[in-house]
């Protein structure tokens, strides 16, 4: 049996507040993880996180009159196990739509 070395992965982290454009980012990167020649390991969900903000609607009678506004921010991970260099070379050159972060660590 083979054995598989330590540091062989990439774990790739992507955020959006946007889950579609998330998606169409994930997907991008499996294809090209794929067509490369290595394994790919995800997209696996992360929890979303929700952050709440609650504002007052007038600015000094009314204190019951209040809105809440809410941000999402949807998160995926991917793991590619056993990169080629092309992996990486192809990986650099993608094109990611704005308003999607993607963090990668070896």
């Amino acid at each position: 049996m083979a054995t598989k070395k330590d540091g062989q992965k990439i774990r790739i982290s992507v955020k959006a507040f946007d889950h579609r454009l998330l998606d169409d980012a994930v997907q991008k990167i499996v294809d090209i993880a794929n067509d490369s020649g290595a394994q790919v390991v995800g997209p696996i969900p992360l929890p979303t996180k929700i952050e709440k903000i609650t504002v007052n609607r007038s600015t000094f009678v009314n204190k019951d009159a209040r809105e809440q506004f809410e941000i999402r921010r949807h998160k995926r991970l991917v793991e590619i196990q056993e990169p080629t260099a092309k992996t990486l070379e192809m990986l650099q050159g993608i094109s990611i739509p704005s308003g999607v972060g993607v963090e990668i660590k070896a």
